[in-house]
């Protein structure tokens, strides 16, 4: 299975979620987005859910010689989660990478201020949260995200993404309540591969989607 882009993925997980919502499986619905490639398959979930839909911001920890290789994740402003059998092969201690966690730090508060624009971030107590990205590869920033979103009292936890490795998705299966997934290829590879197009979002087109995204919601409420 291969989507054509991430609206397309948007779709079809949407399509899944909407039957499990019928099914009173995800009451009092939010879906909140990992950015930026994440935004325009949440959009499409929170379209068909008629739900709320917001950013929920993780940087991944990149080893110093090599920025791409994950290590670990944060999200807000909770300490970042490690993988521990990473930093062990790489022989890389956590005080060797504060400079790193603290950069990564600046720029995920500097886009929660752009995406958010002042407003707070949303109430999850009670209700169902459903994180969304584009994809799993190793599920570290998305186990982050998790973290994150546990802190702040949902009544469920739901990550949904339209492809991931069969290894994240088992990962993944006891930091959420429940993980959904369209597509895992036992050689999976990279996310890019399972998209015709695989563009990178600019702030600008997340910006838009949460505008759009807002607009629509508060039209039907």
């Amino acid at each position: 299975m291969q989507f054509r882009d991430r609206q397309q993925a948007g779709r079809r997980l949407a399509d899944l979620l909407r039957t499990r919502q019928e099914e009173g499986d995800l009451p009092d619905p939010v879906v909140l987005a990992l950015p930026r490639g994440g935004v325009t398959v949440a959009a499409e979930v929170a379209r068909a859910l008629d739900a709320p839909l917001d950013v929920l911001v993780v940087r991944k920890i990149g080893a110093p010689f090599q920025e791409e290789l994950g290590v670990g994740a944060i999200a807000g402003d909770h300490e970042a989660l490690f993988d521990e059998a990473a930093l062990g092969k790489l022989g890389l201690s956590r005080s060797e990478l504060a400079p790193v966690v603290e950069r990564e730090r600046r720029e995920l508060h500097r886009r929660e201020r752009l995406y958010r624009q002042g407003r707070p971030a949303p109430d999850l107590r009670g209700r169902t949260a459903i994180v969304v990205d584009d994809g799993l590869a190793t599920g570290g920033t998305a186990r982050a995200a998790l973290h994150a979103v546990r802190r702040l009292a949902p009544r469920r936890v739901v990550l949904a993404v339209p492809v991931g490795s069969p290894e994240a998705v088992n990962l993944l299966r006891t930091a959420a309540d429940e993980v959904i997934c369209l597509h895992r290829p036992a050689a999976f590879m990279a996310v890019g591969l399972w998209y015709e197009d695989f563009e990178q979002l600019s702030d600008n087109e997340v910006l838009e989607a949460l505008r759009a995204a807002a607009e629509r919601h508060a039209g039907r409420t």
